[in-house]
């Protein structure tokens, strides 16, 4: 039995399956966090978090890398860790540090480091000559004017430091791109603590569809689990709408999609990772859009367990303790399954999601979750406002898209103002 390091974690899915495959896989861990109520407000009313099955949980400043890193080795020597992990977008670097401190297995913290900086991974996938938009990285307003005017409208501005599609935004011209700024402008810090990187990045719009490639990356080899699709809405913002997986392509699109994907692990210089990236299919090719060194959220992982029987979160915990994961693929009895997720339309409280329960009754359903009436709904701005989902399978080929957006369509969300 293996004992982990858990530092932070998502509040969401992934806050829930990391867990279930520490336990799974015969393991335990202890969870370190700064504040451990942005966890417990998260919990179903009723329900212990999943985060308080650890062995320990503990609390220290998780942002403040100098004295957590003597802090982490303190807590090695009394406890002793077997590796070290999180799925939190915002804490993937300071893990790969203390792996590194600690001797434990993990990747390069510079690797990590420049993947989750998304104008450093910019400038190392170029230089490498990994395809992606034509961009510029903006230190300030004037300098995002000039830029703009130089790559030419419409543009995608984004923070090169936020996740979930918070503040990405499409503009097409400069009173759009400085309301885009303004907006940034009023989030200097982000959910956990974190002060942002004072520039943005500015990228030539891709049109084509979007995919991602789930990739896991061990012993300096890279293995593609496969390709799942995206739906996007929300313009002016980029909010991801649903998911398949496998992704219903062209073979030559998907051998495209996986190289590009692989090409670009590798010029990060990223190993013992398990990888989503995200790519757009333009017509001239594919084009990089981001690397992210952690399983795809969104329960995209969900949907390849359930197609090919591959657990990317019991990857995720294999990895981290230098152990070579299970990627053997399974008959499931599933070709294809998708996610449908329900985004907000105004704001205000919900009072009621009408649908539900023929929904749930419904063929082919693997999940459905759906809000808690009284929530209070803000208008979709980001990947965080989604008021459930429906996932549904298909056995006979790649018809689960087609079966989620027809039992989404029969949901129907109650928002009222109070």
């Amino acid at each position: 039995m293996a004992h982990l390091l858990m530092v932070e974690s998502w509040v969401g899915a992934m806050s829930r399956l990391l867990p279930r495959a520490i336990r799974e896989g015969g393991h335990t861990f202890t969870f370190l966090t700064r504040d451990l109520h942005h966890y417990l407000r998260s919990a179903p009313e009723g329900t212990a978090h999943p985060l308080l099955g650890a062995r320990n949980v503990l609390t220290a400043d998780t942002n403040d890398l100098e004295t957590l890193l003597p802090y982490a080795e303190r807590l090695h020597a009394a406890l002793g860790f077997d590796g070290v992990l999180t799925s939190c977008d915002y804490y993937l670097p300071t893990v790969a540090r203390i792996a590194g401190r600690l001797g434990l297995p993990g990747p390069a913290p510079e690797a990590v480091e420049n993947a989750c900086r998304k104008d450093t991974t910019r400038r190392v996938l170029a230089d490498a000559g990994v395809p992606g938009p034509r961009f510029a990285v903006c230190a300030d307003r004037a300098e995002a004017a000039a830029a703009a005017a130089a790559i030419g409208y419409p543009l995608v501005l984004k923070p090169v430091d936020l996740c979930a599609g918070m503040y990405v935004r499409r503009v097409d011209d400069e009173g759009e791109l400085t309301r885009a700024y303004r907006a940034l402008d009023g989030f200097p810090v982000n959910a956990r603590g974190q002060r942002r990187a004072p520039v943005v990045l500015l990228e030539e719009l891709l049109h084509g569809p979007e995919v991602s490639v789930e990739t896991v990356t061990f012993d300096d080899s890279t293995q593609v689990i496969g390709v799942t699709d995206k739906s996007i809405g929300g313009a002016p913002a980029f909010i991801e709408t649903g998911h398949m997986f496998p992704a219903a392509l062209p073979a030559a699109d998907t051998a495209a999609a996986e190289d590009t994907a692989v090409q670009a692990i590798k010029a990060l210089g990223l190993d013992d990772v398990v990888a989503h990236t995200e790519i757009k299919l333009t017509p001239d090719g594919p084009r990089l859009v981001e690397v992210n060194p952690r399983p795809a959220g969104n329960r995209i992982t969900e949907l390849i367990r359930h197609v090919t029987g591959v657990d990317m979160a019991a990857a995720c915990v294999d990895v981290a303790l230098g152990q070579r994961p299970d990627l053997r693929v399974r008959d499931t009895g599933l070709r294809s399954a998708a996610i449908g997720f329900l985004v907000p339309g105004t704001a205000g409280v919900l009072e009621a999601v009408d649908g539900g329960d023929l929904v749930r009754k419904a063929p082919g359903v693997l999940e459905l979750q759906l809000a808690e009436p009284g929530r209070a709904v803000k208008e979709a701005g980001s990947n965080n406002a989604y008021l459930g989902h429906v996932m549904a399978g298909d056995a006979e080929g790649p018809g689960a898209r087609r079966r989620v957006e027809a039992l989404l369509a029969e949901l129907h969300p109650r928002v009222v103002n109070r």
